[in-house]
Formats: C-alpha cells, structure tokens, sequence
C-alpha cells in the first residue's frame, strides 16, 4: 500500500465495488443535505463558530487549544449567542 505524506495510507479505489461507490456517494450527499438543513434551522451555530474564530483572529492566540476551552467554557457564552439571535431577528 502506497503511503502519503504524513504516513496516511493512500486511498485504494479498488476496494469498493461499483455498487458502493454509489452507496457511498449517496451516503455523502445525503449526509452533506442533512447537515445544511441542520444549520438553517441552528442559526446559533454559526453565530458561536463566526464569534469564535473572530475572537481568535483578533487575539492570536499561542495555544489555540487553551482559548479555544476557556472561550467555550465561559459561562457568559450562552447569553452572548442569545442577544445576538434576538438582535439578528430585529434586523430581519
């Protein structure tokens, strides 16, 4: 088996039949529209990821991993998410 860089073994396009491909395909698509319509109707989920990596962008943390926990753990987060839906809405 052929490795890529970083060790990863490459991908075998043999070892699925023409059949799964399709399922896989389809599976992906599938997959991929399941989790668009979760993210139409979850609007505070791309308010907390847009807020975090503009809080990241601007502060340029060391250790990405340390901020990323204390910005998701701070206990003011929910309130914060939920003023900006309700200022989102009086702006629609």
């Amino acid at each position: 088996m052929a490795l890529q860089p970083g060790g990863l073994l490459a991908p075998d396009p043999g070892a699925l039949s023409p059949a799964q491909w399709e399922q896989l395909r389809e599976f992906k698509i599938q997959t991929r529209i399941a989790n668009e319509k979760y993210l139409r109707t979850h609007k505070e989920v791309e308010l907390l990821l847009s807020a975090f990596f503009r809080e990241m962008f601007l502060k340029r943390p060391d250790n990405i991993r340390e901020f990323a926990a204390e910005y998701f753990t701070d206990p003011r987060l929910p309130n914060k998410i939920h003023m900006q839906l309700i200022k989102e809405k009086k702006a629609a």
